[in-house]
């Protein structure tokens, strides 16, 4: 059954470490994939965004239907858990794949095996991430109990990030060329192990909501989705963000080794993003505590905003500016998936208590779609301002690359991403769920 109080901690512990999955695969493709097809296969930048992009569209029309399908499964360890196990090993092994593609001879055929396995992998993490997100809705009852849930996801989310975002680019150039592109795809698909094997076997005491799944087709489903005006509202907030994110997760390893030109600047940069929610990411829970979840989504927002706007400095200030813009984006992104994150379970479940169905994994399914559409548009986005701005490929990655280039990879890191933030807010300050709405409509 569904609980109101507080989980174990040992549950809020196990549920969060499927982020440890979550943050290697959202982070490392969008980080390193762009420029290996660019600076390594030799491909042109749009084409190049668009093979990053394509997977990823896939997995918007796959995830409402990873939804239902976890909410139609009947197996004693939940409707969700299986599919944490099955997906999520098949995970590893095609994100392991896509970077191991063998001297084929032709830059186009590395970049279909690019296509192919990256494509597996966005398919996996449909059936990973869809019911993983929907457990939260189902484990409890408490506005604040989501919460801390969320924090907890959150903080492992921020460490793997970290761990992930800034060891994959000293792998890779550690070893250099393809073997190091190798090497890291292996690590990273070991590490995405551990965070599967830790949210399957942690969220085994974890309980399960017992609400019987929702009637009639998906297609009848995705319209009363589409029809809660609040799910609206935070799910396209939270889109435009993701999109904002992947396009300065995208201009990382650009920005690092082409503007700022110095030795371990992409390194550095990773830790000055993630840093802080570390250490913050308890702080914007009390926030949201206090003055609800939705204000508290505000402030993050303005905050990353304002750390990405300061990053158009990054062509004549000194590095430690960018790198104090790039934390001061840090402390917003934690509030920023900390408080969706949380809003996210409030709305499915007044919809599953006011309806008496159960469309968990189908709100989960819609969610993820558009946070992925948002990630991948983001280096698809970032690799049309590229080519805007004249960017040279190679196989090589030495290029000396024109002023109009730099300039757009300054653009896209920063203004871009801030503009997009910026906008986002217009539809976050029309959501209305609190806590006093949540509990009356729930309870209710």
């Amino acid at each position: 059954m569904t609980v109101a109080g507080a989980l174990p901690r040992s549950v809020r512990f196990g549920y969060g470490s499927g982020s440890v999955a979550t943050g290697a695969f959202g982070t490392v493709p969008g980080l390193m994939l762009l420029p290996y097809l660019t600076d390594t296969l030799g491909i042109a930048a749009l084409w190049a965004g668009l093979i990053v992009f394509a997977p990823k569209a896939w997995d918007v029309v796959l995830n409402p239907v990873a939804g239902r399908i976890s909410d139609r499964t009947d197996d004693p360890r939940g409707p969700r858990r299986p599919w944490l196990l099955r997906a999520g090993l098949l995970l590893a092994v095609s994100f392991a794949l896509i970077f191991a593609a063998p001297d084929l001879g032709s830059a186009w055929l590395g970049a279909l095996w690019v296509l192919v396995f990256f494509l597996a992998c966005a398919t996996a993490y449909a059936f990973f991430q869809v019911p993983y997100v929907a457990m939260p809705a189902e484990m409890t009852t408490s506005y604040d109990e989501r919460t801390r849930l969320m924090t907890w996801r959150v903080a492992i989310l921020a460490f793997t990030i970290m761990l992930a975002g800034a060891t994959a680019p000293l792998i890779r150039d550690g070893i250099g060329g393809r073997g190091g592109y190798r090497v890291m795809g292996v690590v990273m698909a070991a590490i995405i192990v551990v965070g599967v094997v830790g949210a399957y076997a942690g969220t085994r005491r974890a309980p399960v909501g017992s609400v019987s799944a929702g009637a009639g087709s998906l297609r009848e489903q995705l319209r009363v989705v589409a029809g809660a005006r609040d799910f609206r509202l935070l799910l396209t907030t939270f889109v435009l963000q993701a999109l904002a994110t992947g396009c300065m997760l995208a201009g990382v390893d650009y920005l690092a080794s082409d503007v700022l030109d110095r030795p371990g600047a992409g390194t550095i940069l990773f830790v000055c993003f993630v840093g802080p929610a570390l250490v913050l990411t308890p702080v914007w829970a009390r926030v949201g505590t206090r003055w609800g979840k939705r204000q508290g989504y505000l402030i993050a927002s303005v905050v990353l905003a304002s750390g990405a706007l300061l990053a158009v400095l990054a062509r004549s200030a000194p590095p430690a500016v960018v790198f104090a813009a790039t934390a001061l984006v840090g402390v917003g992104y934690a509030g920023c998936q900390v408080f969706p994150m949380a809003m996210l379970p409030d709305a499915a479940a007044v919809d599953a208590r006011r309806t008496g169905s159960n469309r968990t994994g189908v709100y989960t399914g819609v969610w993820t779609a558009g946070e992925t559409l948002g990630l991948a548009l983001g280096p698809g986005v970032f690799a049309v301002v590229l080519a805007i701005g004249g960017y040279r490929s190679s196989t090589s990655g030495n290029v000396a690359q024109p002023d109009s280039a730099l300039t757009a990879i300054t653009l896209g890191f920063s203004v871009l991403p801030a503009v997009l933030t910026v906008v986002s807010l217009w539809w976050l300050t029309r959501y209305s769920l609190d806590a006093a709405q949540v509990d009356e409509r729930v309870s209710g």
